[in-house]
């Protein structure tokens, strides 16, 4: 009975770990010697929550019911709810396997689920004031170990105090090594996984400070170092985590999704008042404001939009929406018009754009929760998408939402190490690692959709 340490490294970019920090990475740099080790395709949408889930579970988006940090609660134009551990449709790894597992920090566990096993849960948690383990009393001894200091679940990192912002990530991803070693030391487990999310808020602080690429790079900057120098840090810790997993421990090192620079963001409601999609009920306002359902004249709106990395679009349906204007019959119709005219959209200066224009249908074979009617990445999520209204253009230099820096992007890495493996650089599938581990820990993974690659 195989045992398996997953470190899940949030938004960790194989052209860094791979190419560009390699050389400050020295523990990975030896571990790939005996490991398979590549890019790795993510799900859509590469958003943290549902791919952490996608990973664990083997299965789709749409059998998981989860399409992103949150979703939407009904048909009426105002529900929303931040997705929970308990939304998560089907069983995950540690449901299927025999021994014990220890989870920590793995989105979305929140709160935290009952398993064969503890928990520690994940960024969305509200704070070290709510019960946040599995078992209860577990956080009694998590707050032991780190002497009366607060366990960090989250960083901001939508500011522009970035001082603040690296000291924080640095407290939390030390707070929770330290938590995490502890367990390592003192569980029996058969499965350990754990997910830093500090990579991810790193990358939105700082890629444009980091990435010759970025659009709004210059070199010789303060913050220039700052990426490199924190996977260094992580590489320490990896090295630790080897010696406490054991010889004979299955060690994978993986990534949710990528990261890339973001050029811009689209104001994806804009471009819907300017096409005819979206009526307000008053004079659109002249600043950046929140789109609520109030403002909008219903009788006369065929669609709106959620923004974040990527687009949600919602059409408003007769006998759907309380005030749907669309005909069924007439549905597929518009959907597939609207579909078009996304397709089309194209940059500021008139530059072609891969925009990927999708319904959850096309995605996933049997789609279930409350679905979006069109789901989009703007240029292939070089844009990212801003629900917000108020601009003269649909074209925005910033964030809607504070300072940001970084995309995802579709292909994050895996690294499998085992002493007994041979060094194969081999690309991958997000739905490739749950038939894999499974079967490295000695169970069947009948009807998933990955292969198995180890």
């Amino acid at each position: 009975m195989g045992k398996v340490l997953v470190i899940g490294l949030d938004c960790a970019d194989p052209r860094l770990v791979f190419d560009r920090y390699l050389d400050s990475m020295p523990n990975l740099k030896k571990m790939m010697e005996n490991s398979h080790y590549g890019k790795m395709k993510t799900c859509f949408p590469a958003i943290t929550i549902p791919a952490w889930m996608v990973m664990a579970s083997g299965r789709d988006p749409g059998d998981l019911a989860v399409y992103g940090f949150r979703q939407r609660a009904g048909p009426d134009y105002a529900s929303m709810k931040i997705t929970t551990s308990g939304m998560v449709r089907g069983p995950k790894i540690w449901d299927l396997i025999e021994g014990k597992s220890v989870l920590v920090g793995v989105p979305p566990t929140y709160p935290p689920p009952e398993i064969n096993g503890e928990v520690i849960s994940c960024f969305i948690t509200p704070g070290p004031d709510s019960q946040f383990t599995s078992p209860a009393a577990l956080k009694d001894e998590v707050n032991q170990v780190l002497g009366g200091k607060e366990y960090i679940f989250d960083a901001v990192f939508r500011t522009e105090d970035r001082d603040e912002v690296l000291r924080a990530i640095y407290e939390m991803t030390d707070r929770r090594f330290e938590v995490i070693k502890h367990l390592m030391k003192t569980r029996d487990w058969q499965l350990f996984w754990f997910v830093e999310i500090g990579v991810d808020r790193l990358h939105h602080a700082f890629w444009k400070f980091a990435d010759p690429e970025h659009p709004k790079y210059r070199p010789g900057n303060r913050y220039e170092n700052v990426m490199r120098e924190y996977y260094s840090h992580i590489d320490k810790k990896l090295g630790e985590f080897l010696e406490l997993a054991g010889e004979g421990t299955y060690v994978l090192v993986v990534s949710d999704h990528g990261a890339k620079p973001m050029k811009g963001a689209f104001a994806v409601n804009e471009w819907l008042m300017d096409n005819g999609y979206l009526k307000l009920k008053a004079e659109k306002p002249k600043e950046r404001s929140k789109l609520k359902p109030d403002m909008v004249d219903w009788e006369k709106t065929k669609a709106w939009a959620w923004g974040g990395y990527y687009s949600r679009i919602f059409l408003n349906v007769q006998g759907r929406e309380p005030q749907g204007i669309i005909p069924q019959e007439k549905y597929e119709e518009e959907r597939k018009a609207l579909m078009e005219k996304l397709k089309g959209i194209r940059g500021p200066d008139g530059e072609g754009w891969d925009n990927r224009v999708h319904t959850p249908r096309e995605l996933y074979p049997d789609p279930q929760g409350e679905l979006p009617d069109v789901m989009v990445y703007f240029d292939n999520l070089s844009w990212r998408a801003a629900g917000t209204i108020g601009y003269e253009t649909p074209y925005l230099t910033e964030n809607d939402t504070g300072p940001d820096d970084a995309m995802h992007a579709e292909e994050g890495m895996y690294l499998l190490y085992h002493p007994s493996f041979e060094k194969k650089n081999e690309n991958i599938s997000i739905y490739d690692l749950a038939p894999t581990l499974l079967k490295l820990m000695g169970k069947e993974s009948n009807g998933l959709k990955g292969r198995c690659f180890a």
